[in-house]
């Protein structure tokens, strides 16, 4: 069945691991990483129209591409190349999650967008089958098709679910400006030379942990290997870590390349008080608060 619009909302990413590899000789990195999808969710109003476009409106606007350099014009171009689909697409974005925040934002809007695109014409295509297209768009879009707690591997497009229990409670500090993704790595990279890198590996600890449902254990375990680059390229965020450690959080690490930097707590109570703490101290820009795991990509309704 083919239908006249679908609107589809996909959640946001804080990677709870993220161990980097040494550059290889294409530029890239191999990584391991322990995604959670949390609260925090786009959604998008995909509708036939006369010719590509895309509308944004919501929380976040600032910086989103409205033009072919967008991730939701290439999953577009390649569920026309591969199912033959139309391109003349109206695309209606409500944006909660951060811009250039490191919390996949762009991925989520590409994930949504395979999603609602199979749906607006009956395609019936699996999960899994979207994710293979969504590979070929960027390392985080599998995952934001899938959602929950997952391990990631090669460029963090090969997805494996991670079991995990219970709900976990996250107060994210937004910075007013993003963080190049190229860039952090670049940094990552200089800060490394002369150094023997490793491959990159599990962290069985903090697998253990979500397992368990030990959000104590969880926070002692959470990792970056790009948060000091993050740190470097942006010298606030090392303060920002420590005001919400001061606050008593269980954990805290910029999440992905940065610069939003994840806080994880108790329980709700503690995410309210801790939101309070971090908006009165005046050295975020912005505070959002969300939950985790939640599922990826859906649908929400079609017409």
């Amino acid at each position: 069945m083919r239908y006249k619009s679908v609107e589809v909302q996909a959640p946001a990413k804080v990677n709870l691991q993220l161990s980097v590899g040494p550059k290889e000789a294409d530029g890239y990195h191999q990584v391991v990483t322990v995604f959670q999808a949390v609260s925090l969710m786009d959604v998008i109003k995909i509708s036939e129209s006369d010719q590509f476009g895309i509308s944004i409106k919501g929380d976040y606007t600032s910086g989103v591409p409205l033009d072919q350099s967008n991730l939701i014009f290439k999953a577009v171009q390649l569920m026309s190349e591969k199912f033959d689909t139309s391109t003349s697409l109206d695309f209606e974005i409500n944006k909660s999650i951060p811009v250039a925040g490191g919390m996949a934002g762009g991925s989520a809007d590409a994930a949504a967008s395979l999603l609602g695109i199979d749906q607006l014409y009956g395609l019936g295509l699996t999960k899994d089958e979207l994710a293979e297209v969504a590979r070929e768009i960027g390392s985080d879009v599998p995952f934001m098709l899938h959602g929950g707690t997952a391990v990631g591997r090669g460029r963090g497009d090969e997805i494996t679910p991670a079991l995990s229990r219970g709900t976990y409670h996250w107060v994210i500090a937004v910075s007013s400006s993003g963080l190049s993704t190229p860039a952090v790595y670049g940094e990552c990279d200089r800060l490394r030379t002369g150094l023997d890198i490793k491959a990159p590996t599990l962290n069985d600890e903090l697998l253990q942990s979500l397992l368990s449902g030990d959000s104590v254990r969880v926070g002692k375990s959470l990792n970056n290997d790009l948060q000091a680059a993050a740190c470097s390229l942006r010298p606030a965020l090392r303060l920002i870590l420590d005001t919400g450690q001061e606050y008593g959080a269980l954990g805290g690490i910029v999440s992905g390349s940065g610069p939003s930097v994840a806080f994880l707590v108790a329980d709700e109570d503690h995410s309210l008080d801790l939101a309070v703490a971090l908006t009165s101290s005046g050295v975020v820009g912005s505070v959002a608060r969300a939950q985790g795991p939640v599922p990826g990509a859906k649908v929400i309704s079609v017409d």
